[in-house]
């Protein structure tokens, strides 16, 4: 008898601690309009496209015909570029934007992330702005997208940047907290208005090869970005639909020059999948970030761009 009540005290006890956390981290939707002041500052622009008013960025000289397109992974945002722009855009003209489901875009209206219609959507962007070449550079899932488009529209890619890319079925060595409950049915239903940001927080430092490094300011964005309306539910289909391996067999045939980089402490998409891609597509180079994570443009802009602008020079 005394182990039962024991037992019901416990319960009770747990129960009400969650209860009172789960009310103290509540976190409802915010319109975009309420988010863009701060995230959406000159020289920001929306775009109407398929449903969707595609928040994106197109800075440097207009003149040159090739630019460079920069596509984020998930659940980051065009902000992710920020220190590649930032050297990159005295020379070349540089075009980035939010992939639906994410940042201020949001959900794509008929709630389709499939990897074929991001490389879609990718192309009607550049259809919009008149782009009829560029340079294709993407991280994680953004590096998915950009070498699947180079396989579906190859004469629309010069040359690609993969970084710690997406594509072949990996086995990761550590997810970040935050995608682990989103596929989870009843954690997503769970979190649905609610998001501690201590989660946003751990997620982040999980994908940096130096946790460290991750700052309060960074941490606000990504956790403000993913309260935009619909991100929420949308990042579950997108796990549910952009699967990697379904165009494993493709990769082989692009023959665009291509630039890999990879951080060696990448606990997502380890290391040997950025080999696996030097050895299939023939004409690639793979350069190694020994202390840089799943994201090192973000986590070292400087050191990582510097790579991209040897590499643009000398291809």
């Amino acid at each position: 008898m005394i182990i039962l009540k024991y037992s019901l005290y416990l319960l009770l006890t747990v129960v009400v601690s969650l209860g009172i956390y789960l009310y103290a981290n509540i976190a409802y939707d915010k319109p975009v309009a309420e988010l863009s002041d701060r995230w959406a500052p000159e020289p920001s622009q929306f775009l109407k496209l398929a449903g969707m008013n595609i928040h994106f960025r197109d800075e440097g000289p207009k003149s040159d015909q090739e630019p460079i397109v920069l596509i984020h992974g998930t659940s980051a945002s065009l902000h992710t570029w920020d220190g590649w722009v930032e050297v990159l855009k005295d020379q070349r003209r540089v075009i980035r934007f939010d992939l639906p489901a994410f940042g201020l875009t949001g959900p794509d209206p008929q709630n389709n992330y499939t990897i074929e219609h991001y490389a879609e959507v990718v192309i009607a962007v550049l259809d919009k702005l008149a782009v009829k070449k560029s340079v294709l550079a993407g991280n994680s899932l953004g590096g998915y997208i950009a070498w699947a488009t180079a396989v579906f529209h190859p004469d629309r890619v010069s040359k690609l940047i993969l970084v710690d890319a997406s594509g072949y079925p990996y086995d990761p060595e550590s997810v970040p907290l935050a995608f682990k409950l989103s596929q989870n049915p009843i954690a997503s239903r769970l979190l649905k208005n609610v998001l501690p940001k201590s989660l946003v927080e751990k997620s982040v430092k999980n994908v940096y090869g130096n946790p460290d490094l991750v700052t309060d300011e960074l941490v606000e964005r990504y956790y403000e970005l993913s309260l935009r309306e619909g991100n929420r539910s949308a990042l579950k289909a997108r796990f549910e639909q952009t699967l990697p391996g379904a165009l494993a067999d493709e990769i082989s045939t692009i023959n665009v020059p291509t630039l890999l980089i990879w951080g060696n402490k990448d606990k997502l998409i380890p290391l040997k999948f950025g080999k696996k891609f030097a050895q299939e597509i023939p004409n690639s180079q793979l350069i190694i970030f020994d202390d840089l994570g799943h994201v090192p443009h973000e986590e070292n802009p400087q050191t990582t761009v510097s790579a991209v602008i040897h590499f643009l020079k000398n291809n």
